[in-house]
């Protein structure tokens, strides 16, 4: 069980974590008609329904409804955003012949999606109010070597993507191509200088974008080596957020390797593992009773004198591509926290990066 081991509190913490803002997905409804009527079953992939990046209604609906909340110390729910920095410049890589790979700011892809030109204003307003922590999720949420390799051997469904203006098809999509596009720190060569090179130059332009290091990061599709945890380290990353299963590369064999963490455990830079032990996530999962679930482990979680950490991908909260989807799910969201609010009145709302800061030092004072 994910609770058993690790820190322990008597306070009732609740961390909101979500991934993959900045990254882009669908970029809009008629690019998911038309590769629909392609024959690529985009309908089959929840992130190809509802995905993309998080327009303008999308943020304001969603911190609408944080701002409604406060906990027993006056503090809204916020959401830890952890944050790709970057996506694919495709009019510069088709240029190069898809021989070179270069890459735009997300704030440089938000400026050109229609409904998105006030979406990272939007952002800063969000963490200035308390509603909005940006971490670090990757330079890109994607895995470039594999991607550039596909296209310059012309995979079909990938080129196909491409001229779409995105990246993310999903092995359940396509048997294509061997290994995942979306393990961003996946190596399949011996040399990992590559990613660590990415990862180095992502957490400089996360600095240069917000003003503040990152203290906390998450590796895309829970792929990476303590090799880029030491590189995180170097840049002010203390904390790693994940699951409880860590998948490591193995590039001189054949598939990955796991490994099992538990909350607070420290690794061999002195960084501490945040694990997840909820999951809000009615996007991935709509036959599942999103709420009464995530209520159960919240409680559970609480139970056993542990953080509630809730796994809530940004897909859950996004309209621009089905309006529907945002607009089910932050009623549910709002159930959620309805019931947070009244269950435990004691209850409160932090950030991952203040989570890891308390573990820290209440580590600190027993030593």
């Amino acid at each position: 069980m994910v609770n058993v081991r690790g820190w322990s509190t008597s306070r009732k913490l609740l961390v909101i974590e979500s991934d993959d803002w900045g990254s882009i997905r669908m970029p809009d409804q008629s690019t998911y008609q038309k590769l629909l009527n392609s024959g690529l079953r985009v309908d089959q992939c929840p992130y190809m329904r509802n995905d993309s990046l998080a327009s303008e209604d999308d943020l304001t609906a969603l911190f609408e409804v944080l701002t409604a909340y406060n906990d027993s110390h006056g503090n809204h729910p916020i959401i830890t955003g952890n944050c790709v920095m970057a996506n694919p410049d495709f009019e510069a890589i088709r240029k190069s012949n898809f021989k070179e790979y270069h890459f735009e700011l997300m704030t440089e892809t938000l400026k050109r999606y229609p409904s998105h030109t006030g979406s990272f204003e939007l952002w800063k307003q969000g963490h200035v109010s308390g509603l909005f922590q940006p971490q670090f999720h990757g330079r890109e949420h994607l895995n470039v070597e594999r991607w550039m390799n596909a296209l310059s051997n012309e995979n079909g469904v990938v080129r196909k993507a491409f001229d779409h203006q995105l990246f993310g098809i999903s092995k359940q999509l396509s048997n294509e191509f061997p290994n995942s596009l979306l393990q961003a720190y996946a190596i399949d060569q011996k040399d990992s200088e590559s990613i660590n090179s990415i990862i180095e130059e992502g957490l400089q332009m996360f600095k240069s974008t917000f003003g503040f290091d990152s203290k906390s990061f998450i590796a895309p599709n829970y792929v990476w080596s303590s090799i880029n945890e030491q590189v995180a380290k170097r840049w002010g990353v203390c904390f790693i957020q994940g699951q409880r299963q860590q998948i490591i590369p193995q590039p001189d064999k054949l598939g990955n390797t796991t490994v099992s963490h538990y909350l607070g455990e420290m690794n061999e830079h002195e960084q501490l593992y945040l694990v997840r032990n909820c999951y809000f996530e009615p996007s991935l999962y709509p036959q599942m009773d999103a709420v009464n679930e995530c209520l159960a482990q919240i409680e559970t979680a609480f139970r056993w004198h542990k953080p509630a950490i809730v796994c809530s991908h940004r897909l859950n909260f996004i309209g621009f591509v089905n309006e529907q989807n945002r607009t089910l799910n932050l009623k549910s969201f709002k159930k959620l926290l309805d019931n947070v609010v009244k269950r435990w009145p004691d209850v409160q709302f932090i950030s991952s990066d203040e989570l890891g800061a308390i573990i820290q030092d209440d580590k600190q004072r027993r030593n």
